[in-house]
């Protein structure tokens, strides 16, 4: 499939149709999907209805919105109208269709995207692979016998095999930025509370974010724009104002002072993430290495909220059904409605300092790089990793990088990069730009994809 800012430009002139575009899109996912698993649900009847829309659109000679034809799937969290919303479990195949779309699927229909479908995630979004027992693991599209991440494994999955251009995720410990940096595609999680959240299944209220993933930094920035904009009726948005992204990507590193995370970041990486986020301040002009401010600390705290708030909302399932749960993540579910309130209570004040904390680096630093896993895809299975002389286990070392900076709230743009030693698997680089500011994360991401230093990588399968 093109890439993203092609369609939508060869559907602006004319020089393809949306029903075109969609038709290959289908064409793509009905040759790759049996093997990578990224979809749990296609709505080709509705696909087919907004191409035609947006063709009729062009043919009376409107102008077109700045989405106009591009192919995209969701996570299965988000409410797709008359589809249930599984949030990839199996206890919610017993709840009605959602009665609307989710706030950013009706303002990406709104911008001319073009809906396919629902793609696999984790249960309940508590994961970081996508090993799903329910609905199988999705792959990664570079090898098949590797995890695509999680726990929007299927939002990155479908990117990587070049399913559909764009797709959306949620990210609450790194669950954008973990299939990002496994599948080899770009990924952006907001700061917390820019994007509305409505209509999309809880996991952790007071982290979750959502975000698009994408094939470039463009497709990234356009997305971004259009699901921007406050939400009176979302109480976790604080987004007031609309902050344009993609206009700002040509202004490239002006201005900027950029830095690269050590301590914390350097010890809980591999030689080939530590080579990527290298190569990627190298290319920036990183000037100094950064200390973030109780990285451990932070995850720790992170991990105490989101077992607590996720055990606590799936507390009369887990005390009535336990046997229908997710059997690789049922144990944290259980543990955490068993936690202290205190335990809960105490990472919460613990929270409102460290924001602080981080916070204050940003007087020195627009931009911070670190890499977003600390290892390449490992194979399904794998249970554990080495890490730093350290094992750790797999599934939940997946988030060692990625949890410390989404519990600070902070936006962080995800980059595809392909290290040497991995088997040619990519492993991604987050660039970590403070409390709204997205545009200078994705100024700095574009620079790296103009460099050739990161990008999509297509697959042959």
């Amino acid at each position: 499939m093109s890439s993203g800012g092609a369609i939508v430009r060869s559907v602006a002139t004319g020089q393809a149709s949306a029903r075109e575009v969609l038709e290959a899109a289908i064409a793509r996912v009905e040759a790759t999907d049996g093997r990578v698993n990224a979809f749990t649900a296609k709505t080709l009847v509705r696909a087919r209805a907004e191409a035609a829309a947006v063709d009729a659109q062009r043919a009376r000679g409107e102008v077109l919105p700045p989405l106009a034809g591009l192919p995209y799937a969701v996570k299965n969290l988000f409410d797709i109208e008359g589809i249930t919303t599984l949030a990839g479990s199996r206890i919610n195949r017993e709840l009605p269709p959602a009665q609307a779309d989710a706030v950013l699927v009706q303002r990406l229909k709104e911008a001319g995207a073009v809906l396919l479908g629902a793609l696999n995630m984790d249960e309940y979004a508590y994961g970081f692979t996508t090993e799903n027992t329910h609905y199988g693991p999705t792959r990664n599209p570079h090898d098949l016998t590797r995890m695509a991440g999680g726990s929007s494994g299927g939002s990155g999955a479908a990117i990587a095999a070049g399913q559909v251009p764009l797709t959306l995720g949620s990210d609450t410990n790194g669950s954008i930025r973990v299939p990002a940096s496994l599948c080899g595609v770009w990924g952006l999680k907001p700061t917390f509370g820019r994007l509305s959240r409505r209509g999309s299944y809880p996991f952790v209220h007071s982290i979750d974010h959502v975000g698009p993933l994408a094939d470039s930094v463009e497709n990234l920035a356009l997305a971004y724009d259009a699901m921007q904009g406050p939400d009176p009726q979302d109480p976790g948005c604080h987004a007031l104002h609309v902050q344009p992204a993609a206009s700002g990507l040509a202004h490239g590193l002006r201005g900027l002072r950029i830095g690269v995370l050590g301590g914390y970041f350097h010890d809980n990486a591999t030689p080939a993430a530590r080579a990527v986020a290298a190569l990627a301040a190298r290319t920036l002009g990183a000037t100094g290495e950064v200390l973030w401010p109780d990285a451990g600390l932070g995850r720790a705290a992170a991990f105490i909220i989101t077992a607590s708030e996720g055990g606590s909302l799936h507390l009369d399932d887990l005390r009535q059904r336990v046997e229908d749960f997710e059997p690789l993540s049922v144990d944290r579910f259980i543990s955490g409605a068993l936690q202290p309130a205190d335990w809960y209570l105490k990472a919460q004040r613990f929270r409102r300092i460290y924001r602080d904390r981080v916070n204050a680096l940003f007087g020195h630093w627009d931009v911070l790089i670190a890499p977003a896993t600390p290892v390449a895809s490992p194979r399904i299975g794998t249970e554990w990793l080495e890490i730093g002389g350290a094992r750790h286990p797999s599934r939940a070392a997946m988030g060692l990088l990625t949890q410390p900076v989404s519990f600070a709230g902070c936006p962080v743009v995800a980059a595809p990069m392909w290290p040497e030693g991995t088997g040619g698997m990519p492993i991604g680089v987050q660039i970590i730009a403070a409390p709204w500011r997205e545009d200078l994360a994705l100024r700095a991401a574009q620079v790296l994809q103009q460099a050739g230093v990161a990008q999509l990588k297509p697959v042959n399968f």
